[in-house]
């Protein structure tokens, strides 16, 4: 299938018809359950969340950057399974790849419409990780049926915006570029701080990295002291 990228949801009364669709379409792809409980991240990623990984059939609240997006997606891609990015018209394919994606087993949804809960839950059902950009905050019902089926199917999703009874919130915040000089100079490097805070463990964990690091992936920064926690960064757009 390559890039899966599928058409925007129609605006007229046939949204239900669209759904049908859009099944049909990813039920063409290799359909798998994901039976692991936990999802890869990169190395650098790994200390900050319990498991070292993402807990397989939940919902993480990830701050609104591509970046951080593409870091986790990419341990997951990177070993073969299938990823999805929904309502992210801006997300692009060359940077994706730059970050580690296989382009090859990306679905990309750029406009759902307001169906894209829907868009999220046909997804679910092959696609064992999606990106998505809410559209607007699911009613709690809503939220609980998606938890129902991505427990069944094992598949996690990571919203850029609150969810309703999430695993977890992974932020980041505090960037910081290098390689300008006193008006001179390219900027070649950015430093981040991912802060991870999740149900088992809701004291809030923090790594340094350089996000994207100088071969396009998540590198770990080596500093002498820990990384600081501000009191409030959970919507930071950082990148």
């Amino acid at each position: 299938m390559g890039i899966g990228t599928l058409r925007a949801l129609s605006p007229a009364d046939e949204r239900a018809g669209e759904i049908l669709r859009l099944r049909r379409e990813i039920g063409r792809m290799q359909r798998v359950r994901s039976d692991e409980k936990v999802l890869p991240v990169p190395p650098a990623l790994e200390q900050i969340l319990p498991g070292g990984g993402l807990a397989a059939g939940t919902v993480y609240s990830v701050s609104p950057s591509l970046s951080l997006l593409f870091a986790l997606l990419s341990a997951s891609s990177q070993r073969g399974s299938w990823c999805a990015a929904v309502g992210l018209p801006d997300l692009g394919v060359e940077a994706a790849a730059a970050a580690g994606i296989d382009l090859e087993r990306l679905v990309l949804v750029p406009e759902p419409g307001p169906r894209w809960l829907a868009v999220v839950s046909a997804l679910a059902e092959i696609v064992p990780l999606i990106a998505v950009h809410p559209g607007s905050l699911p009613q709690d019902a809503e939220a609980a049926r998606l938890a129902a089926r991505l427990r069944d199917r094992g598949c996690t999703v990571l919203a850029t915006s609150p969810w309703p009874q999430s695993e977890g919130l992974i932020s980041l915040h505090d960037p910081q570029w290098e390689g300008l000089g006193e008006g001179w100079g390219l900027l070649e490097d950015r430093t981040v701080t991912v802060t991870a805070q999740t149900r088992t463990r809701p004291r809030p964990q923090s790594v340094r990295v350089r996000l994207p690091g100088r071969l396009g992936a998540v590198e770990q920064v080596e500093q002498t002291a820990p990384a600081p926690i501000p009191l409030d960064t959970r919507w930071a757009a950082a990148g």
